[in-house]
């Protein structure tokens, strides 16, 4: 876990920033949530920028080895966990020029529990739906955010409870930094 405890999934905060993915181990693929946009950190000292005005739908989570495993978008064990431990990818659409892009992280090595994870997709796109993306380039607002939606329980998890918890969550961290 974070430095402070707090995690939400493959999210948690390292020298107080955000990302997603494991930033503590050398040599891995990971995203860091920026004031200007997502930034992909990559084991070349070479990471690339995506600002958040080019994201434009909802970022979706994918897991596994390879970013078309779009079958494993979903696979969870029976315990409530992510099953897949290759890493997982964000995948958005971008505009300017319009294209399909892929942003790859590394698991950490706890596992993550299966609420956790749909609650950060359901946060991303619904930041994304409402033009927000912005918000997670403030570590302390994505800390309150991420915070409220850990607490839930690992059992139950249909679109409507995911939309609700987003909402109440969103409310909770207020409207961020100017």
């Amino acid at each position: 876990m974070g430095e402070d405890g707090a995690s939400l999934g493959p999210l948690e905060p390292t020298d107080g920033r955000w990302g997603v993915g494991d930033a503590t181990r050398p040599g891995t693929h990971w995203v860091e949530f920026r004031p200007e946009g997502l930034y992909q950190h990559e084991p070349d000292p070479e990471g690339r920028l995506v600002p958040w005005s080019r994201v434009m739908n909802g970022i979706g989570i994918t897991w596994g080895k390879r970013p078309w495993s779009t079958n494993s978008r979903g696979l969870y064990t029976l315990r409530g966990m992510v099953a897949a431990r290759d890493g997982g990818w964000l995948h958005m659409t971008l505009r300017h020029p319009y294209e399909d892009h892929r942003l790859r992280f590394d698991q950490h090595t706890r596992p993550y529990r299966a609420v956790d994870a749909l609650r950060l997709e359901a946060l991303l796109r619904q930041l994304a739906d409402d033009q927000k993306l912005q918000l997670l380039g403030d570590p302390e607002w994505v800390g309150r955010a991420a915070a409220y939606l850990a607490g839930g329980e690992n059992r139950r998890i249909t679109s409507r409870a995911l939309r609700q918890a987003v909402a109440e969550a969103l409310a909770a961290a207020g409207p961020g930094s100017p």
